[in-house]
């Protein structure tokens, strides 16, 4: 069942990807309007959650950001989908780093690092940047239960010399890597609530105390890291500059979870300039005190 559901699927996908950028936000704007007003697509989920993250808003402004969301959240479905296609020299040009060096600098120290970023705007492109390092990219990820689709999103990442590897391989390979001398850059998107057994820590996030993944801080501690916190910005439809915000040294020398917290705050920070980009479909807030 899952083969037939790939080799239905993959056929419509691979023309999505070869669509000139014009026709593909058109498409966009038609899976928009069948995903928020036909499907409903966890707008309940996205409701609350905005009730909860903005309460100093009126329901008509939340309301206005729900919508733009749903909209930007179709917009990153099909750009995805555009990377089985897409050229690294238009990549380059709808996805620009604005301070690269800062990233290049931290390579000349001779040790790991890890990226900590938010499911806001283009995380999905964030990967084109693995064209531009010397180190070993590796993107940590959640596996999809259909393993052809699974493949099939690896491939497309590999494109662009991303290494994917779950959430259950990432501690495994990076210590292997440790072992054998391999300098690695360890993508974590670490916004989202993790599972309820595994919480060591509690923090706000967006006024609400909530538990908090703190697995990239912990490893970077461990392995001995630098730590580096990428912001991400759309510029406009199909657009983005991302920029390196806070870089952190001898990590093993700094008090635990003041990373972690540090980058909930620039999490924060992101959602209040633009709070329609931030992906709100997910249940963030459903373990809270």
């Amino acid at each position: 069942m899952q083969l037939l559901a790939y080799l239905f699927a993959y056929p419509l996908l691979w023309v999505i990807s070869i669509l000139p950028f014009r026709l593909l936000y058109i498409f966009s704007d038609f899976v928009y309007v069948l995903t928020y007003y036909v499907i409903g697509y966890r707008k309940k989920t996205v409701r609350e959650n905005l009730r909860l993250a903005l309460p100093h808003l009126s329901d008509k402004q939340r309301l206005s950001i729900e919508k733009k969301s749903f909209r930007h959240m179709c917009d990153m479905f099909l750009e995805m989908i555009k990377t089985m296609s897409i050229s690294e020299t238009e990549m380059n040009r709808r996805f620009q780093f604005t301070n690269f060096e800062v990233y290049q600098n931290l390579e000349k120290k001779q040790k790991s690092i890890a990226i900590m970023c938010a499911h806001y705007a283009s995380y999905e492109w964030v990967i084109s940047m693995n064209n531009r390092i010397t180190y070993e990219g590796f993107a940590i990820y959640k596996r999809i239960a259909n393993k052809y689709f699974d493949k099939l999103i690896r491939d497309i990442r590999s494109k662009f010399k991303a290494n994917l590897i779950t959430t259950k391989e990432t501690i495994p390979v990076i210590k292997e890597n440790a072992k054998n001398n391999i300098l690695g850059l360890y993508g974590f998107a670490s916004d989202q609530s993790p599972k309820i057994s595994s919480v060591f820590h509690w923090q706000k996030f967006m006024g609400i105390e909530v538990p908090v993944h703190t697995g990239a801080e912990m490893l970077s501690k461990k392995y001995d890291m630098n730590v580096l916190f990428l912001k991400v910005k759309k510029v406009k439809r199909g657009y983005y500059e991302a920029s390196f915000e806070h870089v952190y040294e001898n990590v093993p020398s700094i008090p635990d979870y003041e990373i972690t917290d540090a980058f909930l705050k620039m999490v924060e920070q992101q959602i209040h300039e633009a709070p329609e980009f931030y992906l709100w479909t997910h249940k963030r807030w459903k373990h809270k005190r």
